[in-house]
């Protein structure tokens, strides 16, 4: 779709207090005690949901069950920092098939680390992962604890998408030759689509989509335009939406909202707009610190159809946005009351809002508007 359909409307021309707020929710606590969590997955036919914590262990919660054992057969984590066990997702043919889509911080030889993605099928009984294989590895390993990035996306075509962070490398992003910085598209098995923008790049890798991404975490397909949606953290400001399209370039750290959280500059900046590249569908010109997002396209509370919910983890809320085509209005925040980071937002198959708190003692919510 071309750039200039879109509306870009910085969050710092709406304070919150000229913001609508959005009706008072219910919050029904699921699960406490979880230590770190960073996504969840839904599973068919009632089974529940799959969690990932970060220190390496994914369990199964069902109601009326509570949470499982760890499950056995999850690949070695490199947690530390923001590394750790990341994204769950089910494969497109998960009924046939049982298998499930890991993203995780992966150790290199030289003390840095990585995201790595690969799946393995869930046992009948749910209690292990059989035949895990690695089938992409974010090159050259770069971090020492921050921006994996690490969300996992099927766009319903035969494609997955990864997000990936710049591990804290800032002009990794602009380079093709590596895979900071960048969302990647897979098919479903883990090849590379003959289709992809940089195939036949001289030196670039042919995994990229688009690239200049500071560190992604909330990704999602809008079901209303079909288009890849994803949100970024900036540093000192400047979080983003944006829309990655095929073989773009979104800026960092060339164009940026934000500053160095010491107070200066961002050395390789050039202002917050720089041809060439994208500009975001929405900024926070305060950071939020974005988390899991999710698209609400259910019947079940009409009052939020069209929403897209964001998680927080700095400010400990959900941020609540009306989507109109490619416009994004934020009308305000909920949970906020609730003192606690969020981490991941996702709606489920029942049609309420679930989410996950990031703390040791981390919590799975299930919201609902007051009065449902």
């Amino acid at each position: 779709m071309p750039r200039s359909s879109l509306l870009f409307l910085p969050a710092l021309l709406f304070p919150l207090s000229l913001l609508a707020a959005p009706e008072t929710v219910k919050v029904d606590v699921l699960q406490t005690k979880l230590d770190h969590p960073w996504s969840l997955a839904f599973l068919p036919d009632n089974k529940g949901l799959l969690i990932t914590l970060k220190d390496g262990q994914l369990k199964h919660w069902q109601a009326g069950k509570g949470l499982s054992d760890p499950i056995i057969g999850v690949p070695k984590v490199w947690a530390s920092g923001q590394g750790g066990l990341l994204d769950v997702v089910l494969a497109p043919d998960f009924e046939q098939s049982r298998r499930i889509w890991l993203s995780f911080a992966e150790a290199g030889d030289d003390g840095k680390a990585g995201t790595a993605v690969g799946y393995g099928r869930l046992s009948d009984d749910l209690s292990r992962i059989e035949g895990f294989q690695v089938v992409f590895r974010q090159m050259p390993k770069l971090s020492t604890g921050n921006h994996f990035g690490g969300r996992l996306v099927f766009d319903g075509k035969g494609h997955l998408f990864i997000g990936l962070g710049e591990n804290n490398q800032r002009p990794t992003a602009q380079d093709l030759d590596k895979l900071q910085g960048k969302v990647v598209r897979l098919t479903e098995d883990g090849k590379v689509p003959p289709d992809n923008p940089f195939v036949n790049t001289a030196g670039a890798r042919p995994e990229i989509w688009s690239y200049g991404i500071r560190n992604p975490q909330g990704m999602a397909m809008n079901p209303w335009s079909d288009a890849l949606w994803l949100n970024e953290h900036g540093p000192r400001g400047g979080d983003e939406i944006n829309i990655p399209e095929k073989g773009k370039n979104y800026g960092w750290p060339m164009a940026t909202h934000g500053i160095n959280y010491s107070g200066l500059k961002i050395p390789e900046a050039k202002g917050e707009h720089v041809e060439g590249t994208e500009k975001p569908l929405f900024v926070w010109k305060v950071s939020p610190a974005v988390s899991g997002m999710a698209f609400y396209n259910s019947d079940v509370f009409p009052q939020w159809k069209n929403k897209l919910f964001i998680g927080a983890l700095k400010e400990k809320d959900v941020i609540v946005l009306s989507v109109k085509g490619n416009t994004v209005t934020e009308d305000g925040r909920i949970l906020g009351d609730k003192d606690h980071r969020i981490r991941d937002v996702r709606v489920g198959p029942d049609g309420y809002l679930y989410v996950l708190t990031d703390e040791t003692d981390g919590q799975l919510w299930k919201v609902s508007p007051s009065g449902s």
